[in-house]
């Protein structure tokens, strides 16, 4: 008992000296990771999640979900010391409930975020839904709605993750936050890509709309695309450029565009990393003048964008070395985090 409030303490004080120092720049992130199918061990019949319960061919038990949220804990407080602040945003993917998000926020290094939870339970067949944390000391939550998806050409039984939209205030200005998790290349890159560039189109239609009525809201939408930052999903339905200092009003910036251009990515297949996870901005907040909100980035940086590479998020030997360490390859359980790597940005007033 003594240890455990001993430990508390420390990562509270940790946490109120990096507060201060947050506070003195006031430096916010936002961050995007998917943690790859995590499930809680109890079978819901109304979704098939029959490959994640005990009795199913992974053997999914609770030792084994208890060292996912373990592994969850120790990259998100890897991401606190590396960034001197708990993030001020994390959107997710491949959750499957609330109850999952919970045991995430509980976990002991996690408790003085005070992390607060934003999901909806949505439409995936699987049943893995996009969900928002947020700390409600730095951002003040006003709303938030779960949007389905509307994508042309997809057949009458398509079922896929919804949008899920929140706004409120960062620092007194108005800010609208986008998670999505975008239909997969199963099929074929070419043959699926309708359905990745008509939610892309829905979504950005989402995004004008709220400039439409607030023009100085300021938007971020973060991902799993499941296509790179090049493609035309990305690049022209989503209108998310290149270039920061070349965006016209109503675009996005894709700060990990030129990062992958660079051979950077968040997964890897087959040798080749792609970068699927992006977090992209509106142009009113990639180019905001000086004493608002603004993407920032350090001297020393060379990109906007940051993926979060700590060692332990690595496959260390065999087949896969320098991979991304997974939970599961196969039926073969890895003790490993995810097949993405987290990925986030710096707002900086």
């Amino acid at each position: 008992m003594k240890r455990n409030i001993f430990v508390i303490s420390v990562i509270v004080a940790m946490f109120l000296s990096l507060s201060n120092a947050t506070a003195q720049s006031k430096r916010y992130t936002v961050l995007f990771y998917n943690v790859e199918n995590l499930f809680d061990t109890i079978q819901d019949p109304t979704i098939y999640d029959t490959e994640f319960i005990p009795s199913g061919p992974k053997e999914w038990n609770s030792t084994k979900y208890y060292k996912k949220l373990d592994n969850l804990e120790k990259l998100f407080y890897a991401v606190a010391q590396q960034n001197k602040a708990y993030p001020t945003i994390i959107g997710v993917s491949e959750v499957e409930n609330r109850n999952v998000l919970e045991d995430i926020a509980s976990q002991e290094k996690l408790l003085p975020a005070n992390y607060q939870i934003c999901h909806y339970d949505g439409p995936d067949a699987r049943g893995v839904d996009v969900a928002f944390f947020y700390r409600p000391d730095q951002f003040q939550y006003e709303g938030s709605k779960s949007i389905k998806a509307n994508i042309p050409g997809a057949r009458p039984n398509f079922r896929t993750r919804d949008i899920l939209t929140m706004w409120g205030k960062i620092d007194g200005e108005d800010f609208l936050f986008i998670v999505s998790h975008w239909p997969s290349r199963r099929g074929g890159q070419s043959s699926s890509a309708f359905l990745r560039e008509g939610l892309a189109s829905q979504i950005k239609g989402i995004c004008d709309e709220a400039r439409r009525q607030n023009p100085n809201i300021k938007v971020a939408v973060m991902g799993d695309f499941n296509d790179d930052p090049g493609d035309k999903s990305v690049s022209e339905c989503l209108c998310a450029k290149l270039k920061k200092n070349k965006l016209e009003s109503g675009d996005m910036f894709n700060p990990f565009w030129q990062m992958h251009k660079d051979g950077y990515g968040t997964l890897v297949y087959n040798d080749l990393w792609n970068l699927f996870d992006n977090i992209v901005v509106s142009d009113n907040l990639a180019n905001a003048p000086e004493g608002t909100l603004q993407l920032w980035k350090s001297k020393k940086a060379e990109y906007y964008g940051n993926i979060f590479k700590g060692e332990f998020l690595f496959q260390k030997e065999g087949q896969y070395k320098g991979y991304p360490l997974r939970t599961y390859v196969g039926n073969n359980f890895q003790e490993g985090w995810s097949d993405h790597l987290p990925v986030f940005i710096h707002l900086v007033k």
